[in-house]
């Protein structure tokens, strides 16, 4: 396995956060920077080697964010870094919406043989995860005829017009942006833990999830023969890392076939490998129509990709193209990405996230303030709450564990309301989860303590060790 950290198994603290030289960072990001960004805390990265991170001012964060489950072979990995430099020598650009590169074809046929759906296949190159999305919506309605979409509450597709039309994530990312892209439908999200429901009923309610669609909105609003395709996350990441049920999933492809609707999954944050499969929808069994992935397939280099079935992808030349899409270094880092990640990262990340669940599993029992661990493999969510008993939303509480983590040298972000995401690069060791761990547990006790987060750490000392 690659080297990967920067000098030590966990984080080294050097200076006050932010350090001086952030300090001058930050002072020109308000300036010239635009304020839709948000921003957990003032993180002001400049070098990374594996799960580690170096900031301007020299000190060591362990990365349990990976770039937003960007950097899937970890920051800088050896191999993706010398794909990027041999391929920025020979060429850089020439536009695969007008010319040809041999390299678009090989990363397409090595997709397709890991596709979680029967070929043969056809593959359709952008620059992101809302790229993606736009791209099979349009694909959708294209191939059926068809002009509605159904999606789920606590969706995040992307915030271009199209993908944010499915979102349902949070009101400030549509306020004041409409109209949207009409003809969207959404309905609940099988999320078993915020519905109050008992482990033993939690399948009878994800398939009435699922059911709610035929039983209800195709009988009161939503004809089921104008319906181009259902959107659904297999993992719903910025929603919360919330898991659906396999046998959710199973209805609605059910549904699908009944109706002749596309059903497409959105891999975007849970695909390429990071659930210890290829694409969390392997978990369920489910074979989708349409694939759309972006994030872990090319370790920080921009790349979007919708994929279906071959049969599917029908619009003729001019449909839909993108000047910059399957870019010639962002492939060269894909090709390289999916050779580290079929080598040891798969593997790595079952295993890895497997050892973390042992202990995650205990925390709700034993962990003040969390009320819910759940996840697949290297990408788990823990929720924190005010109140067990009644579940009560802690979306304070998590902000002030995810920042004052960052004071100890921890990386981590939120995802929905109140839940914290773990989503490090699939090179994780256990060792450096363990250490991990450790930060992130001191950091939720502290929280139920009520114990600030002003002087967190001791200055030059190793956090973690």
């Amino acid at each position: 396995m690659a080297t990967n950290t920067l000098t030590h198994v966990g984080p080294i603290i050097r200076t006050e956060l932010p350090g001086p030289n952030a300090r001058r960072v930050l002072e020109g990001d308000k300036k010239y920077i635009s304020p839709s960004y948000t921003r957990s805390y003032p993180m002001v990265a400049k070098t990374g080697r594996g799960i580690m991170v170096e900031d301007v001012d020299c000190n060591q964060f362990m990365d349990f964010a990976a770039g937003i489950a960007v950097c899937s072979t970890g920051h800088c990995h050896p191999e993706v870094v010398k794909a990027i430099q041999e391929q920025a020598g020979r060429l850089i650009h020439m536009s695969g919406t007008d010319f040809y590169y041999e390299n678009m074809v090989t990363l397409a046929e090595r997709l397709s043989k890991i596709a979680p759906m029967k070929g043969p296949h056809r593959v359709y190159y952008g620059n992101s995860g809302t790229e993606a999305i736009e791209a099979a919506m349009k694909l959708a309605r294209y191939h059926t005829r068809r002009q509605n979409i159904i999606a789920f509450y606590g969706a995040f597709h992307g915030r271009t017009m199209g993908s944010l039309s499915l979102t349902a994530s949070k009101p400030q990312q549509k306020r004041r942006f409409a109209p949207l892209v009409p003809g969207v439908t959404h309905v609940r999200y099988p999320d078993v833990y915020r519905a109050g429901v008992a482990p033993r009923n939690a399948e009878a309610f994800a398939y009435e999830c699922a059911r709610f669609i035929e039983d209800k909105v195709f009988k009161t609003t939503l004809p089921p023969e104008e319906v181009a395709a259902i959107f659904v996350e297999p993992i719903q990441g910025e929603g919360g890392y919330v898991v659906a049920p396999t046998v959710f999933m199973q209805e609605l492809r059910r549904i699908c076939d009944r109706h002749g609707i596309l059903l497409v999954v959105d891999e975007v944050q849970s695909g390429v490998a990071r659930t210890g499969k290829w694409w969390a929808v392997q978990h369920t069994g489910v074979e989708p129509d349409i694939l759309c992935c972006a994030k872990g397939i090319g370790s920080g280099m921009p790349l979007g990709i919708m994929m279906s079935r071959a049969e599917i992808m029908d619009w003729i030349p001019g449909s839909h193209a993108s000047t910059f899409g399957g870019n010639p270094v962002a492939i060269a880092a894909s090709l390289a990405t999916l050779d580290v990640l079929e080598r040891e990262g798969l593997e790595n990340a079952r295993e890895v996230g497997d050892h973390m669940m042992k202990r995650l599993n205990q925390w709700p029992s034993t962990v003040p303030l969390v009320g819910d661990v759940r996840g697949r493999g290297l990408m788990i969510g823990i929720e924190i709450v005010a109140d067990k008993q009644q579940r009560t939303p802690g979306g304070e509480l998590r902000d002030t564990i995810v920042e004052t983590a960052f004071y100890k040298g921890l990386l981590v972000l939120g995802a929905g309301p109140n839940t914290i995401r773990l989503c490090p690069p699939l090179i994780l060791t256990k060792e450096q989860a363990d250490v991990a761990l450790d930060i992130l547990e001191e950091c939720i006790r502290n929280a139920e303590g009520g114990k600030s987060i002003a002087d967190p750490y001791s200055i030059g000392q190793p956090q973690g060790s």
